[in-house]
């Protein structure tokens, strides 16, 4: 989502590329200690929930006013992240910004257990507590849970856990499992079938040749500027289909771009159109909002105990890379079913096979591994492939929103925030060492 000015635009695709500078970044700095107050030792306290009213650097945050969410004008010609005394309402409250749809939640809610955990970690060379955490990082929402027990569940700000907090790009994730259930349901055929198959719209334009694999993959070859010149490609395309400038259409809207610039599944490169053209497919196979699909395979399957709301655009097409909102502990029982590779309480929702395929690297794909791909992270089909020996992978969004998964121990983690850090990464480390062992 672009911003009206400049430095702001800048900053957020900075954001959105450093994600993966900040999981190698768990040195450098001097580190302050945490100090004691109140709020820090209520984060020791056990598996929550719990609610305080501050957080680090609460007043530029906007505490002495209440958190105000950004008047309908203000926002959208600030953009977002909004500045900072904005970011609180505006990232729990976009549905009084932009319209949106709902994704009811289940009639019935499916119930997490609690326990409690000690949880330690080291950042700096520095002993910390989940307490420091919080006392130095900008967390609205903080949830640790294995299977179906919350060891942990904090929020700051006077955010609590009616508030539906902004995914960012994490809903980039939620659609390509949207991709792999149409799939499933037969709606579309195969990954290896393009675009132009399914939306007449797109036929005759690259992103219309690009296998629906390589969009899944953002390796689409088709030049898309995500952070050049400040993001002006993401500037027009959002100005185009969101706010509807122009009155090109949604489709129109994605097919101006249309130079290109590589082969198909050659290059890695982040690129929020992708999962877009991916959204027009699955909406024409499956003809009904995504909104819709995903409430009916997804949300309320999983026993949701929300509503989310999803951001709309010009045409009233759910935007597929922005604009998702949820309560913290559905965003858990997403992660849960994730960890479960698709399956929920003995029942396949998503195939196990999608769901492997999706947060893997094959060996012809070389170039998505963690390290090739970028820096820190591997990328799969609209998931971060983390590091290392055993298979892990996060959905991610700008300034903080992640969910960690480690399938092996059924161990996740939801973060929701104000800005990026690069102290989750030993954090979430550490949590898969102790909690995450002998699995």
């Amino acid at each position: 989502m672009p911003s009206g000015r400049s430095g702001s635009l800048i900053s957020r695709r900075q954001a959105l590329s450093g994600l993966a500078g900040a999981a190698c970044a768990a040195a450098g700095r001097h580190l302050a200690p945490a100090q004691a107050t109140p709020e820090t030792g209520a984060a020791d306290r056990g598996a929550g929930p719990v609610f305080v009213p501050g957080g680090p650097d609460a007043a530029l945050y906007g505490r002495d006013q209440g958190y105000p969410v950004p008047d309908v004008m203000t926002a959208r010609r600030e953009g977002d992240p909004w500045e900072p005394r904005y970011r609180v309402g505006a990232f729990s409250h976009l549905d009084q910004i932009y319209p949106t749809r709902r994704v009811r939640g289940a009639a019935s809610p499916w119930e997490f257990k609690r326990a409690t955990a000690e949880i330690r970690y080291r950042f700096q060379g520095r002993d910390a507590s989940l307490a420091d955490y919080l006392s130095r990082n900008p967390v609205t929402g903080l949830l640790i849970a294995r299977d179906d027990v919350i060891l942990f569940e904090h929020y700051q700000y006077a955010r609590t856990d009616r508030d539906r907090l902004l995914a960012q790009s994490m809903v980039k994730s939620i659609m390509g499992l949207l991709v792999g259930l149409a799939i499933a349901d037969g709606a579309i055929k195969s990954v290896d079938d393009t675009p132009e198959i399914y939306v007449p719209g797109f036929r005759g334009s690259e992103y219309g040749r690009t296998p629906i694999r390589d969009l899944l993959h953002m390796s689409s070859g088709v030049d898309f500027g995500e952070q050049r010149d400040g993001g002006r490609d993401l500037t027009r395309l959002w100005l185009d289909m969101i706010v509807g400038a122009g009155r090109k259409g949604t489709i129109n809207s994605i097919t101006q771009f249309n130079h290109r610039i590589a082969p198909p599944g050659r290059r890695f490169f982040y690129a929020s159109i992708e999962p877009d053209v991916l959204g027009q497919v699955v909406r024409r196979s499956i003809d009904k909002p995504l909104s819709d699909y995903l409430r009916d395979r997804v949300w309320q399957p999983i026993g949701a105990e929300a509503d989310a709301t999803w951001l709309l655009d010009a045409e009233g097409f759910e935007v597929p890379h922005f604009g998702f909102s949820a309560v913290l502990r559905d965003y858990a029982r997403l992660a849960r079913l994730l960890a479960w590779d698709g399956a929920w309480e003995g029942k396949q929702i998503i195939p196990a096979r999608w769901m492997v395929e999706a947060t893997t690297v094959r060996p012809a794909d070389a170039y998505l591994a963690p390290g090739k791909a970028m820096k820190g992270f591997g990328y799969g089909y609209l998931f971060w492939l983390l590091p290392g020996d055993r298979r892990q992978f996060a959905l991610m969004g700008a300034y903080g929103q992640h969910i960690c998964i480690d399938p092996s121990s059924k161990l996740f983690m939801v973060h929701t925030a104000l800005e990026q850090g690069d102290e989750i990464w030993p954090l979430w480390a550490a949590l898969v060492k102790q909690l995450g062992q002998g699995a």
